[in-house]
């Protein structure tokens, strides 16, 4: 029997070599790589060469990842909607969580003025704004939901991850944002969203939290290893 393809993952955003969530990466997939026993490759796709013609067909699946505001953020989210759309898995982490969001905002709920708070700090339906406690270099606790993918991955609810973030949902829009499938499904002790899902699509998880850093530490970060599983089950 011959080996299966190699799967072919897009790390969407844009390469700083100094960032340490950019580092983890490469790291976390080799890791679930040898967990799974799958030949895994990744290619970054720069923000700002992705447009119309980005041949996204060619990857099983995308990461969009830390370090924004992205030199491009319709590049971002053109390659978000492809995921979403084509139900090709994706894993979105720190501000790939904030861009899935937005796209989600703009493309499925039909808010054309949705912005990122980042960028457009005075628009008037901003979904990602500053939080009231930013998270730089801080580890918290999140309580997952019962049931999601996410609560599957670690096999329990209540998990422990880092974050470097300041921004996320903005409270005013985090009623109206769960509808047409999306889901909260990792909260703070306060209450506030970590992490989300879509329902009815094969795998579309994003988190605040940057689990890719537990690679650095020579761990495997289960949520990376299920995205990967997700992508040997739904070859392109």
């Amino acid at each position: 029997m011959s080996n299966p393809a190699p799967l072919r993952i897009a790390l969407i955003g844009d390469y700083a070599p100094q960032v340490l969530a950019h580092q983890a990466i490469p790291l976390a997939l080799n890791l679930a790589a040898q967990h799974t026993g799958r030949d895994v490759q990744s290619q970054w796709l720069a923000t700002e060469r992705i447009d119309a013609q980005t041949r996204f067909t060619d990857f099983d699946g995308f990461w969009c990842v830390p370090a924004s505001p992205y030199r491009n953020t319709d590049g971002a989210l053109r390659a978000i909607q492809f995921a979403r759309q084509q139900l090709r898995p994706f894993l979105g982490t720190c501000g790939g969580f904030q861009h899935a969001v937005l796209e989600f905002a703009r493309h499925v709920l039909g808010w054309t003025d949705a912005e990122h708070g980042e960028t457009s700090p005075e628009a008037t339906r901003a979904v990602i704004t500053p939080l009231s406690c930013a998270l730089v270099e801080a580890v918290d606790t999140i309580e997952l939901r019962d049931g999601s993918r996410i609560a599957a991955a670690y096999a329990c609810q209540h998990i422990r991850e880092g974050y470097r973030c300041r921004y996320g949902i903005n409270p005013e829009f985090a009623d109206a944002l769960q509808t047409h499938g999306l889901r909260t499904t990792g909260h703070d002790a306060d209450g506030d969203p970590r992490a989300i899902e879509l329902q009815g699509h094969p795998f579309f998880v994003a988190s605040l939290f940057q689990p890719e850093r537990a690679a650095l530490e020579g761990r495997l970060p289960p949520l990376v290893n299920a995205f990967v599983e997700a992508c040997a089950r739904n070859p392109r």
